[in-house]
């Protein structure tokens, strides 16, 4: 319980969300439109928690196996041409299941658009608000702010009721997906 309170208070206490380089508060607002080419990654990402991460992670099986389902997690690699030349490596080390987006050197940076820097997390509700925005140190992996982040968008209704939170589990006795997604419900009120 002293865990989860001290997490708690950890990230209630990070300026704006996460990050001291957003400048005014994005957070509970809807990210600008950004779009990697013809692809906008975000545009799918509605009635799921939606993670950007500005570098490569993989949080994905570690809260999948806890029953953490429907959250989609995006990597977009920087802009600049050292980036650009190991992102066939970035995106080796990413699961098959995350895409990782390559910027083009003619568009818009994402990372300004979404005043990131490299190693941010943006964590974003079901209905695509920013609840946090973690810069370093609190993206270390190492550190549980990034997953508890996560959880909490997971959740709760931080940013205010959102129509597309649904815990779906019409059968008492629940089996595979039905079974998990009961499961990441229940882990919605566990206490430590």
């Amino acid at each position: 319980m002293w865990r989860s309170l001290g997490l708690a208070l950890a990230l209630s206490l990070l300026p704006a969300g996460g990050t001291e380089s957003q400048g005014q508060s994005t957070m509970c607002k809807q990210p600008p439109e950004w779009s990697i080419g013809d692809q906008n990654p975000m545009l799918n990402s509605s009635g799921s928690v939606t993670v950007v991460a500005l570098l490569q992670a993989n949080l994905r099986v570690k809260l999948e196996k806890e029953g953490y389902l429907n959250i989609s997690y995006v990597v977009v690699n920087h802009q600049g041409l050292s980036s650009q030349l190991q992102y066939m490596n970035l995106k080796n080390k990413v699961s098959e299941h995350i895409p990782v987006y390559q910027q083009e050197e003619n568009q818009t940076d994402v990372w300004t658009l979404l005043n990131g820097k490299k190693d941010d997390f943006l964590i974003y509700d079901r209905c695509g608000r920013l609840v946090y925005h973690l810069g370093l140190p609190y993206s270390f992996l190492t550190f549980p702010y990034v997953e508890e982040a996560i959880k909490i968008a997971y959740c709760e209704e931080k940013c205010g009721n959102c129509s597309l939170t649904v815990f779906y589990f019409p059968q008492l006795f629940l089996l595979g997906e039905k079974r998990k997604s009961f499961r990441s419900y229940l882990n919605c009120f566990k206490t430590n």
